[in-house]
């Protein structure tokens, strides 16, 4: 692969296209291709990550000295790090997405016609998807090996600032690939941090059938204005906790602690607590001693500074802002039906949860939420394919087109209609 670091920018779209045009025909190549045997490559990429662990450990601290000098957020610095765990995790991710039911090949729908066609509807790969994406150099992993898994063709665009991890973690799945006999072009990843490397993705609809953002919001709003192929994304992940007036006052202490801080930086940590009014007095204050202790500011409308002094004024900026970081933002609502106008006003369509005891309350909650992903009595912190039993994800879609939610390998597919005649023409 050539170095293409120093090209002009029209020199770095040729470069893409050849990138491109090997994915295509890696693609075909894997459309034909068994899930033994793409399982095996999967197997074999789990091994040569533990294998490489010192070696990928040695360029993820290249990025993350580069990451200090860029001057990340703490948040953007934590998706970075690959810790041990981290890059045993990707393993093992690689080995559960193998263990998944091939999602090739799946009758989805079958029946009989009158004039005796009997027609199909199977599962097929969508061909050469194109990922987009910063800081977290895991996504390489468990994009690559996604896309792969439904015998897809993958280039994998990540960020400049973890350009050296997912470059490693890359050739791994490339050499999974080689030891299992499929083509080394079907993981791509392109050899610059330019930006145009970008931008040529967006513009080549014949050789790409899908793109993938995963990042902030101005590199998913930019691909979603700029791309002529069609895009799988979320702008952001605008998630609230709901406390019902009927919720068990110590797991809504829990699951909002949990919510917020277990990791602050990922799209399903919550940004908004609701909490209806007619609880507020007697269990907002608990609440609020558990985020404070664990150092989150918290921010809130009259109503609930009126009940703890350390409630600092919300703006109405604040109930439409991912944080990505150690505040959250209170409201007191007046019951379900006031949560859910403001979820659907305010909320990101991403992951929103209720905490109650009252089922009548979570149907309706669960019902009208129109968000990608709703919950009852848990933590939006398990907006993740990988705790969906998914394997891994390559990201949380809030589109109404073709997938919503965590995009597993199933949802990396298509499907085609086969149909059986028996000399059938058409009168």
């Amino acid at each position: 692969m050539a170095n293409v670091t120093a090209l002009k920018t029209e020199d770095i779209a040729a470069e893409m296209r050849r990138i491109a045009e090997d994915a295509r025909e890696a693609a075909r190549a894997l459309a034909q291709s068994d899930g033994e045997t793409r399982n095996a490559a999967l197997m074999a990429a789990a091994a040569e990550i533990r294998a490489k662990a010192a070696r990928i450990a040695e360029e993820n601290a290249k990025d993350m000295e580069f990451g200090e000098e860029k001057g990340l957020s703490a948040a953007l610095m934590d998706r970075l790090l690959l810790t041990p765990e981290r890059i045993e995790a990707m393993a093992r991710g690689l080995e559960d997405v193998a263990a998944l039911p091939d999602p090739l090949g799946k009758v989805l729908a079958e029946w009989d016609r009158p004039n005796g066609l009997k027609i199909a509807r199977v599962s097929v790969p969508l061909g050469v998807i194109g990922i987009i994406y910063e800081s977290r150099p895991n996504v390489t992993a468990d994009a690559g090996g996604l896309c792969l898994k439904a015998g897809n063709a993958a280039i994998l665009r990540g960020g400049s600032e973890s350009f050296h991890s997912s470059t490693i973690i890359a050739e791994c799945l490339r050499a999974g690939l080689t030891g299992a006999g499929l083509p080394a072009g079907a993981i791509q990843m392109p050899p610059t941090r330019d930006r145009a490397a970008v931008g040529a993705m967006l513009t080549m609809p014949d050789l790409i059938d899908v793109i993938v953002p995963r990042g902030g919001r101005s590199l998913i709003e930019r691909v979603m204005e700029e791309s002529r192929v069609p895009v799988l994304a979320h702008l952001e992940g605008v998630c609230s906790v709901y406390v019902h007036e009927a919720a068990d006052p110590e797991m809504a202490r829990h699951i909002t602690l949990n919510a917020k801080m277990r990791r602050t930086g990922i799209c399903g940590a919550a940004e908004n607590l609701l909490i209806d009014r007619a609880i507020a007095a007697a269990q907002l204050t608990g609440i609020v001693d558990d985020l404070a202790e664990a150092g989150c500011e918290v921010r809130g409308d009259e109503g609930a500074q009126a009940i703890d002094s350390r409630i600092v004024p919300a703006s109405e900026k604040d109930w439409s802002t991912e944080y990505l970081e150690a505040i959250i933002a209170v409201k007191l609502v007046d019951g379900v039906e006031d949560a859910v106008d403001f979820i659907n006003h305010h909320g990101s369509h991403h992951t929103d949860s209720i905490i109650t005891g009252d089922a009548a309350a979570a149907e309706i909650f669960l019902n009208r939420v129109d968000s990608a992903i709703v919950m009852h009595n848990a933590s939006t912190q398990f907006a993740d394919g990988g705790e969906f039993g998914m394997g891994a994800e390559i990201g949380i879609s809030t589109g109404r087109l073709h997938a919503r939610g965590p995009v597993g390998a199933e949802q990396l597919t298509t499907y085609k209609y086969v149909v059986h005649g028996s000399g059938q023409t058409r009168p």
